[in-house]
């Protein structure tokens, strides 16, 4: 590569170049020699949607995955990023039904071969997007493993996953309530809905009684009530009700009951008695059960099984009708009579008109209330009864818990650990199945004679035009010994792929090296908001089926197998030649693991949950609300490098992320500080090379490997080698430790503040000194210094770094800087005694430079200055060092004595040990009368804008109409400009 560096730092022409050569010669491929190769670190692309894009918690989530991957890569472990897909059941067969639309085709015109034969070529044409987006932002991945969760290898895990979970009695099939969303129309989980507060009403609906001719107390029915009581009063002269409030009258079509609550003395007489179903004309039980809440609305609810899940619990205990009165769309079914086929919500509104003008609207009043929506496609779910698939969760959370609290699993931050177990200990059954096409399969067979349910025989797949498929399908049901078996038209929820991901993607049920090799993996990085939907899932996945790869010493979880499941698994399996192999692991149901073998099957070892990207108001991003920010689109403009480490420096654990466009600027001025260091270094070669002296003389890596090189003056070789150590160390624990934040900042004061703005200024004369050994000592020691800097530096900046560090000579077949080891410490780097003296040169440049700027004077131009110490060992380390503190603190001369008697006007700067200062009798008359015209100048400027300011603060009518942060920032503003203002005044009367 060339050794001269363009002056415009151009970040996408590098960044582009290098991603597509990272690909090209799969340069971050892993090793699976077994156990027995050493330290390695694994971990698992959280798998994008194949419909997906990059948005920013992508690009945070995966630079600070990039950045462990890449230090640990640096430390000679092995190293394992596995990518993979997803294949996002219902948002990708959301996006094909669209794209159908428009030619007028419905997935139904189709049927199911063919449509999935639609989807399959959508992907291979349009899908996976994101993947080039990974790749372009510098991702080291081992792009040689990458699954995709409906591939032949990883659908078999699916299978022998859901094979094993039902013939354990975890899966089962009933009739429960489900969240039903009616624009995807499918069941979703609990997680998957979206609970928002929203401002609706409550309808009072009047319920007439049967048998109003009973004696009742007065406080019992209603026909006229008191809109602010929940108390009901009789009218005797008309027909007594019951009134009954809803915020879903519509569902009222499907009331089968009226309920109370039996200890409730205003309705006690009720129970056993009927009333009259409004607009349906049917008789329905007044029942009594504890579930009813005696202070909401008038103590009586209606009863609605198949539309509610507490309602449809009510109904089981009291043997209660269901009656659906919607479809799969939302729509009114026939159960509704004459609403059917009408939109739930106009539905609504004409029941509650006919209600009005049958005169059984009691009232309406406004309610605030939780509304769920799909966290998809944002459509307001409706609770609904439905025959699904479900998941036992309770007996795979108890092991969960306990390597939690174990801490076997480390969660980060701790806050999460407690909600994580909160929800374990609260878990609810999981739905896992889905009424889509695209997906895993649910692999049962039913029976048409006998309705028996029959598994697939076993796990094996085959390959059907090129997708996989269960190869090992029951032709005759166990039970009658009939033929007609249908498979299932379910699929499996997405997530219950994801939840096998580590796993399942190494290779399981077989005992593959990369099994052995990889699995536990290292660490888990995710997003706190899909803590349940996945991680939890994942550790549950875990512990109770990867323990099989031990063979007979490893089980995980108390499985049972009932005999009813017994009885469906068929004894002989027959061949399947071309098909997947089964797992040579025996059925899972008869073994147990003791709790010492827990950390063998945990799906990783740590959990790291990152905080959100915020926009600049603190709001989260949302395409639909228009506040998402395009990371590609930024970084375009400034660069990946600056992007990732702008986040990388903003990510503390457990805090979110607000991006700032004047961070990003910040991050964009660090990569061109680097750029124009590089620069300086390879422009400046000339003033040596013209001796003769070459590149590899400098900078060759086995002259790099004996730095610092020791010559005289070399307090600050020394110095830098041993802030290097700090620095690689202090790096090294933040990354370890998830500090993403500090690794930045440590990374950056050393860079920016400690190789730029102080070794490159101190070296500079040592670079072109007429000595060579003082020359060549130099380079050799920036050339090493600025070397390891860019190893330090790669985690965060990848592309920046790989491209300066083969501008350098290197081994021969050395590939990458990845490659490359992280910086560290030398026992020839630790050198506390330069840093003390270099801490106390700074100080005194600092403090020189300080007063220069209080006293307003001209940076450019040389004063003078004096020092003093009564430390013998501080007056010579000065001495030593004076051509360098003049030079960088810009003085013309340093008058120096153990003390001095400062004179009036001094201005001063103290340590323990030391004092620097200015007095007027340093500067000459004209400087004096120079900075006095400044001053006033300066002074007449700010008290002009504090009188403007106090004037505003005292304009009533501005501090009425002002919003309170303009005015709380005016009263700061001011506040400042009078010290300021202040300071001047004292500054004048020194010099005056």
């Amino acid at each position: 590569m060339p050794r001269e560096i363009p002056k415009a730092y151009e970040p996408q022409e590098i960044e582009a170049r290098w991603a597509r050569a990272w690909l090209d010669e799969n340069l971050f491929r892993a090793e699976n020699s077994g156990t027995d190769g050493g330290p390695r670190f694994s971990i698992a692309l959280p798998p994008p949607n194949v419909t997906g894009s990059i948005h920013m918690g992508h690009m945070l989530e995966h630079t600070q995955i990039d950045m462990l991957v890449r230090w640990h890569r640096m430390r000679g472990e092995r190293t394992l990023w596995l990518p993979g897909m997803d294949h996002a059941g219902i948002a990708t067969q959301f996006v094909v039904e669209r794209m159908l639309a428009k030619e007028g085709i419905k997935r139904q015109d189709l049927g199911r071969e063919e449509f999935e034969r639609r989807v399959w070529q959508w992907k291979a044409e349009s899908g996976g997007v994101i993947k080039g987006q990974v790749i372009r932002l510098g991702a080291s991945c081992d792009w040689t493993r990458e699954k995709f969760t409906l591939e032949p290898a990883l659908y078999r895990a699916v299978l022998e996953a859901f094979l094993r979970l039902y013939r354990e009695g975890l899966i089962y099939r009933g009739r429960y309530m489900v969240n039903w969303c009616p624009r995807c129309q499918t069941a979703i989980s609990d997680l998957e809905v979206v609970h928002n507060e929203r401002t609706g009403q409550l309808w009072y609906i009047r319920y007439p009684l049967i048998d109003s001719a009973s004696p009742r107390p007065k406080e019992s029915l209603s026909s006229d009530i008191d809109p602010g009581s929940s108390s009901v009063a009789l009218a005797p002269e008309v027909a007594s009700y019951l009134v009954v409030a809803t915020t879903r009258p519509e569902t009222m079509l499907g009331d089968t009951a009226l309920a109370v609550h039996p200890d409730d003395d205003r309705h006690k007489h009720l129970i056993g008695k009927k009333v009259m179903l409004p607009l349906m004309n049917r008789e329905i039980p007044i029942i009594a059960d504890t579930y009813v809440d005696r202070e909401f609305g008038t103590g009586v609810l209606k009863i609605t099984p198949a539309h509610d899940p507490n309602d449809f619990e009510v109904g089981k205990r009291h043997n209660l009708p269901e009656i659906d009165v919607m479809t799969d769309d939302a729509h009114m079914s026939e159960a509704a009579g004459k609403y059917a086929g009408l939109e739930r919500f106009v539905a609504r509104a004409r029941v509650v008109a006919d209600l009005e003008e049958l005169g059984l609207i009691d009232r309406i009043t406004e309610h605030t209330h939780s509304v769920g929506t799909c966290d998809r496609c944002k459509a307001i779910v409706e609770p609904r009864l439905s025959t699904q698939w479900f998941m036992k969760m309770k007996p795979l959370a108890e092991p969960a818990k306990k390597v939690v609290l174990d801490r076997l699993i480390e969660v980060v931050p701790d806050n999460q650990r407690t909600i994580l177990l909160n929800w374990l200990e609260n878990i609810r059954d999981w739905c896992i199945s889905r009424q889509l096409w695209w997906g895993h399969r649910i692999p049962i067979w039913h029976c048409a004679d006998c309705k028996e349910m029959v598994p697939a025989l076993d796990s094996r797949v085959e390959i059907i035009d090129g997708h996989a498929r269960a190869a090992s399908v029951p032709t005759k049901c166990p039970k009658c010994g009939g033929s007609k078996l249908t498979q299932d038209k379910d699929v499996l929820d997405t997530w219950f792929s994801s939840g096998l991901w580590p796993f399942s993607t190494l290779g399981w049920p077989d005992d593959t090296a990369d099994l052995r090799t990889y699995y536990p993996t290292s660490v888990l990085i995710s997003g706190y908001d899909i803590l349940f939907f996945w991680d939890a899932r994942m550790i549950m996945m875990g512990l109770h089926l990867s323990g099989d790869r031990f063979g007979d010493g490893l089980r995980q979880g108390t499985a049972f197998y009932p005999e009813e499941r017994r009885a469906a698994v068929p004894q002989d399996q027959p061949e399947n030649t071309g098909a997947l192999a089964p797992s040579a692991s025996r059925s899972s149901s008869d073994r147990e693991a003791p709790d010492g073998n827990l950390a063998q099957v945990i799906p990783f070892y740590r959990l790291y949950l990152h905080s959100l990207v915020r926009t600049a108001e603190g709001a989260k991003m949302s395409k639909t609300k228009g506040t998402g920010v395009d990371p590609l689109q930024l970084t375009e403009q400034y660069g990946t490098d600056a992007m990732r480490f702008m986040l990388a420096s903003m990510s503390a654990p457990g805090t979110d992320i607000i991006l700032s466009e004047d961070r990003i600027l910040g991050a964009r001025a660090f990569a061109n500080k680097i750029w124009n260091a590089a620069r300086f270094l390879f422009f400046n070669l000339e003033k040596i090379e013209s001796r003769g002296i070459t590149l590899d003389d400098l900078a060759a890596p086995e002259i790099r490997a004996r730095a610092p090189y020791r010559t005289k003056d070399d307090l600050a070789h020394r110095w830098i080698f041993f802030r290097l150590a700090v620095a690689a160390a202090e790096a090294s624990k933040a990354l370890d430790e998830f500090r993403f934040h500090e690794a930045c900042h440590v990374i950056y004061q050393f860079f920016w503040g400690e190789f730029c703005d102080w070794y490159i200024e101190w070296v500079k004369p040592q670079l072109a000194d007429s000595d060579r050994e003082v020359a060549v000592a130099a380079w050799r020691n920036i050339f090493a210094a600025f070397e390891a800097a860019l190893r330090l530096l790669h985690p965060v900046m990848p592309f920046l770094t790989e491209e300066l560090w083969h501008r350098l000579p290197q081994p021969e077949g050395a590939r990458s800087i990845a490659l490359d080891r992280f910086p560290e410490p030398l026992s020839g780097w630790v050198d506390n005694a330069a840093y003390r003296e270099m801490l106390t040169l700074q100080e005194i440049i600092i403090a020189a430079r300080n007063i220069r700027a209080e006293m307003k004077l001209d940076q450019k131009k040389q004063i003078g200055a004096a020092f003093s110490s009564e430390n013998a060992g501080i007056r010579k380390l000065v001495n030593e060092n004076m051509d360098s503190i003049k030079r960088l603190a810009n003085v013309s001369n340093l008058n120096m004595g153990p003390s001095q008697i400062r004179t009036q006007g001094s201005i001063v700067f103290s340590s323990a040990e030391w004092e620097i200062w200015i007095t007027r009798g340093i500067i000459t008359q004209e400087e004096k009368e120079q900075e006095l015209a400044k001053l006033k100048k300066e002074i007449d400027r700010l008290l002009n804008d504090i009188e403007s300011k106090k004037s505003r603060l005292a304009d009533e009518v501005f501090l009425s109409k002002a919003p309170a942060k303009i005015v709380d920032d005016l009263k700061a503003t001011l506040a400042s400009r009078t010290v300021e203002h202040q300071k001047l005044l004292d500054r004048l009367a020194q010099l005056e």
